[in-house]
């Protein structure tokens, strides 16, 4: 992991030992700190991102460039530098989109001004971090110090199964493109640091739908029935139990409920029961074997009481498996920045991420970005109301991304 790229052609006539350029004015640190904090006011879900989407617009048409809004009608790309038509880019991507939760912080002044829509996973700070790097990558493209042509991503609909990057890639935002970075807030790591790994970073994330059907009765003759309720209670317990025995215990597959639904009063066995939850996977190849397993561990149970399935299985996202060069990438760009004591290693999370359809046409990885303040022991989490970060990781974003527009420039 500790391999450096060399400086580029571009940046050959700075000074030995000078530093890399690219790092963010006082200026442009507090616009973009305004600039989240608007975002975070104003939270859209995932297709309905249409402020977010003009906003960013216009701040990078100030600074001259070509943004273009994506066919979905949310999102947009914009490239910094002129592409050759030949040598393949490195993107940038953020994700824009909100969750649809009450903000429950207290004492801020950007608090979400839109009920039960909340900024609570920090696209927010992902969407200013891009957009301060295309704003900085375009000042030293004016300069000549940009080797290649940069594209920005700003995705709509991540949050969204299966997630806003499979549109965004049928409309055209890779081609052209030779490698992605992006990075995720994580509370966990304090800010000015970031997580790294090799392989597999994230998890898979799928849907799961059961219906259970057949005749109810009186709660006196079971035994004249589908005992629907014992049976959706079986198949909440049974089903996880069952699949942990049938599959690689390294490979993580785990079945989540969520909800179960079923009966109305105290002595009717009820003729319907719903139950949905989610599908989590370590691993690409158990995770290609997910739905087929599940579907034939549900069905067995529910068959054991006699009950119907109808099975809705929705494929979410694979797991973010990290490129090992584009790992050595992004070490050697924030080693440039902030040394190497600013970068720790990092494990797989269960969590899911859209990420991972970008991974499976070009090579890339994603970081996690720290955005602990040092000290804080509140232990906030992603997907909580309460959810909010150490704006510096602002700027040590912009910094991780513009150093490895200039370092990825030595690629042939």
């Amino acid at each position: 992991m500790k391999s450096r790229a060399s400086r580029t052609d571009a940046l050959a006539e700075l000074p030995e030992g000078a530093a890399l350029p690219g790092t963010l004015s006082e200026e442009l640190r507090a616009e973009l700190i305004a600039f989240r904090r608007d975002l975070h006011m104003h939270p859209e879900l995932g297709n309905q991102e249409f402020r977010t989407t003009a906003a960013i617009k216009d701040r990078l048409e100030k600074a001259g460039l070509k943004p273009r809004v994506l066919s979905t009608g949310t999102g947009l790309i914009c490239d910094v530098g002129e592409w050759d038509g030949v040598t393949p880019m490195l993107a940038l991507r953020a994700d824009i989109d909100a969750l649809p939760i009450p903000d429950t912080k207290a004492g801020v002044s950007y608090r979400s001004t839109v009920p039960d829509r909340a900024h609570a996973c920090g696209h927010d700070v992902h969407t200013a971090t891009v957009l301060g790097a295309g704003l900085v990558l375009a000042g030293l493209a004016r300069q000549g110090l940009l080797p290649h042509a940069v594209r920005l991503i700003f995705q709509p609909a991540e949050e969204v199964l299966p997630g806003g990057a499979a549109d965004a890639i049928e409309a055209g935002v890779l081609e052209g493109v030779g490698r992605i970075v992006g990075v995720h807030c994580d509370p966990k790591v304090d800010v000015g640091r970031i997580g790294l790994r090799i392989g597999p970073i994230t998890s898979a994330c799928d849907r799961l739908e059961v219906s259970l059907d057949g005749p109810g009765g009186h709660t006196a003759r079971p035994h004249l029935t589908t005992d629907l309720v014992t049976a959706a209670a079986r198949v909440a317990t049974d089903v996880p139990a069952l699949l942990a025995r049938r599959t690689d215990a390294r490979s993580g597959l785990a079945v989540t409920w969520g909800r179960l639904e079923t009966g109305h009063i105290c002595n009717v066995i009820p003729q319907h029961a719903e139950l949905s939850g989610t599908v989590r996977c370590l691993d690409l190849a158990a995770w290609r074997e997910a739905p087929d397993l599940v579907h034939s561990a549900i069905d067995e149970v529910a068959g054991m009481h006699g009950a119907k399935t109808v099975i809705n299985y929705v494929r979410g996202v694979p797991p973010v498996v990290n490129d090992a060069e584009t790992i050595g990438l992004l070490d050697a760009a924030m080693t440039e920045r902030r040394g190497s004591y600013a970068i720790e290693d990092t494990e797989q999370s269960l969590g899911g991420e859209d990420f991972s359809w970008y991974l499976e046409q070009v090579p890339g990885a994603m970081a996690r970005l720290g955005v602990r303040t040092p000290g804080d022991t509140r232990g906030l989490d992603l997907h909580r109301g309460n959810f909010d970060v150490d704006e510096e990781a602002i700027t040590v974003g912009v910094e991780l991304f513009t150093a490895a527009a200039l370092l990825d420039g030595n690629r042939s």
